[in-house]
C-alpha cells in the first residue's frame, strides 16, 4: 500500500534539468516509493499518468507539478519530511532577486548578446523550440551550440545555412560536448590545453579522444561539437565543414581529428575531399569497418606529434576465473559512439548476426531513451534498471558498461553503479562486469576514484572502451585475468 500527494504550484518555472536532479533526491527517500517533479507540458503530463499520478485539470506548462508516492507508515509525517526536502531542493536552484537599481534580465538571447562580449551562445531548450532562441543568437551574430536533441531535421538544415551565410557554426543541435579556447561547455573533461583540434559528430567519442590524449600528456586546442546527424544525407556535413575550415584557420591547432557516429558513405566521401585541401593534417575515428578505433586514432595522433604512446590505465581485481554461465555480451551504454564503436569492434570478433547469439548493445543517449526525461549521463535510472534485469538473465555472461565523467555528468556515478556491479558479481553463477571509463584525474568526479570503488565492486575497468570491449570479448571465453592497478 502507499499514498500519492500531487500538487501544482502556479506559475512556478524551473528548468528540465533541475527539475530532474530534485525528482532523483525525492526519489532516494526511504519514505518515497516514487516521485516527479515537473512541468506541467503534454509530454510530462503523460509521464505522470503512466506512473499512476492524477494530475488536476487546469495545470499547464507554466505551472510545476510535484507528485510524490508515500510508502506505508505515517502519510503525514513523511510528506511533512518531503515538502521541506523539496522546497530547500528548489530553493537551493532560485536565482536571488536583482538588488534594486540593478537592470532587469534580459528576456531574449539577441539581447543577452548585445549585453555581453560574447563569441557563442549556449541553447538548451526543448527541441520544439530551439529554432526562435538560435536564430535570435545567430542575428545577434553568435555562433551556437545546441545542446537540445529532438530537433526537427529541417529546421536544423535551416539553422546551419543561415549561419553559413553569416560565416557563423552552428554546433548541434543534440551537441553535448565542446571546448572552446579552454572553456568546456556540456559534457566536457577536465583536459589540458594543446595543438589537437577535435570535430565532433559524436560528443562521447570526443571525450574519449580527449580523455586519451590527456592520459598520454597531450591536450586540445579546441572542440567543436557539430551534432550526430551532421554527416547524414540530408545535412550533408554543413557544421564540419565550417568547423574543419576554422580549426584550419587556428595557429594553436598542429593537427585535427574528427570523431563521429557512423557516417553517410557519400559525406565521409566530401569530408576526406575537403580535408585534403586544408594545410592542416586531418585523421578520422570512425565507428565504422576499415576505420581506425578511438583508442587507435588517438595512438595515431600522438605518433604524428612525436609522442610516445603510453599503456592506457586499467584497474583490475584481484584474478579470478571466467564467467561460470552464458554465453552472450550485453552492452548497456550512456554513450552513442561508445557504443557503436563497441559493437563495431564484437562485429569484428563474432560475426555480423550478433542478436542471433543473444549480443545486445544498447545506447540509454539515444532519443528514445531521453525524450522526457534526463540525459543517463545526469539520471542513469534506466541503465540501472537494465542492469539488474541483464544481471539475473542466465543467458548473460559478461556486462559491458560505459561510465562518462566530467563537467554536467552525474557528480558521483559510482555512489549507484557500484553498489550494484557488486550485486551483479556476488550472486553466483553471475556474469562478469566490465566498464570502460572516460574521464580524467581533474574531473570533478575524480577518474581515480571512481575506477577504485567500482573495481572494489569487482568491475573490470578500463580508460580504452576498445580494450574494454576485447577484454569483454576475452572473458566470453573464460580467459583468466590478472588484476592489476592502474
Amino acid at each position: 500500500m502507499s499514498d500519492d500527494w500531487v500538487e501544482v504550484r502556479r506559475g512556478s518555472y524551473h528548468d528540465s534539468v533541475t527539475l530532474m536532479r530534485v525528482s532523483r533526491a525525492l526519489s532516494e527517500r526511504p519514505d518515497v516509493a516514487a516521485a516527479m517533479v515537473a512541468m506541467g507540458t503534454g509530454l510530462n503530463r503523460e509521464m505522470f499518468a503512466r506512473m499512476g499520478f492524477d494530475v488536476p485539470d487546469g495545470a499547464g506548462p507554466d505551472d510545476l507539478v510535484v507528485a510524490v508516492r508515500v510508502r506505508d507508515g505515517d502519510l503525514d509525517g513523511a510528506l511533512d519530511g518531503v515538502r521541506e526536502a523539496l522546497d530547500g531542493l528548489l530553493s537551493e536552484t532560485s536565482a536571488a532577486p536583482a538588488a534594486p537599481g540593478t537592470a532587469a534580465p534580459p528576456r531574449t538571447t539577441g539581447s543577452a548578446a548585445r549585453r555581453a562580449d560574447a563569441t557563442v551562445a549556449l541553447v538548451s531548450v526543448p527541441g520544439p523550440h530551439v529554432f526562435p532562441e538560435a536564430m535570435d543568437a545567430l542575428d545577434a551574430g553568435l555562433n551556437v551550440m545546441v545542446f537540445s536533441d529532438n530537433v526537427p531535421l529541417a529546421q536544423e538544415i535551416a539553422l546551419k545555412e543561415a549561419a553559413a551565410r553569416r560565416g557563423l557554426i552552428v554546433m548541434g543541435p543534440d551537441c553535448g560536448t565542446a571546448v572552446i579556447g579552454g572553456a568546456g561547455l556540456g559534457f566536457a573533461n577536465a583536459v589540458r590545453p594543446g595543438p589537437v583540434g577535435v570535430v565532433a559528430a559524436s560528443g562521447t567519442g570526443a571525450q574519449q579522444l580527449m580523455c586519451l590524449l590527456d592520459a598520454a600528456g597531450v591536450g586540445v586546442s579546441h572542440v567543436l561539437g557539430v551534432g550526430g546527424r551532421d554527416l547524414s544525407p540530408e545535412v550533408s556535413g554543413r557544421s564540419a565543414l565550417s568547423a574543419l575550415a576554422a580549426l584550419d584557420a587556428d595557429p594553436g591547432t598542429e593537427l585535427i581529428v574528427l570523431v563521429s557516429k557512423p557516417p553517410a558513405p557519400q559525406v565521409a566521401d566530401l569530408i576526406r575531399e575537403a580535408a585534403r585541401r586544408l594545410d592542416t593534417p586531418v585523421s578520422f575515428a570512425l565507428p565504422v569497418p576499415g576505420e581506425d578505433d578511438l583508442t587507435r586514432a588517438a595512438e595515431k595522433v600522438l605518433k604524428a606529434l612525436g609522442r610516445t604512446v603510453p599503456e592506457w590505465p586499467r584497474w583490475l581485481p584481484p584474478r579470478r576465473p571466467g564467467p561460470a554461465r552464458g554465453s552472450s555480451l550485453r552492452g548497456l551504454f550512456v554513450g552513442g559512439t561508445l557504443r557503436d564503436e563497441a559493437e563495431a569492434i564484437a562485429r569484428d570478433a563474432l560475426g555480423w548476426d550478433l542478436a542471433a547469439r543473444g549480443h545486445r548493445f544498447t545506447d540509454f543517449g539515444d532519443d528514445a531513451y531521453t525524450r522526457g526525461r534526463a540525459h543517463p549521463m545526469i539520471d542513469p535510472s534506466l541503465r540501472l534498471t537494465a542492469l539488474r534485469e541483464e544481471a539475473a538473465d542466465p543467458g548473460c555472461a559478461v556486462l559491458l558498461l560505459d561510465v562518462v565523467l566530467g563537467h554536467g555528468a552525474e557528480p558521483d556515478p559510482a555512489a549507484a553503479l557500484a553498489p550494484a556491479v557488486a550485486a551483479a558479481v556476488a550472486d553466483r553463477p553471475g556474469p562478469a562486469v566490465v566498464v570502460s571509463l572516460c574521464g580524467t584525474p581533474a574531473d570533478p568526479q575524480g577518474r581515480d576514484r571512481q575506477a577504485a570503488a567500482l573495481c572494489e565492486a569487482g568491475a573490470d575497468v578500463f580508460a580504452s572502451n576498445a580494450q574494454a570491449t576485447r577484454h569483454a570479448l576475452a572473458l566470453l571465453d573464460g580467459a583468466p585475468v590478472e588484476g592489476r592497478a592502474g
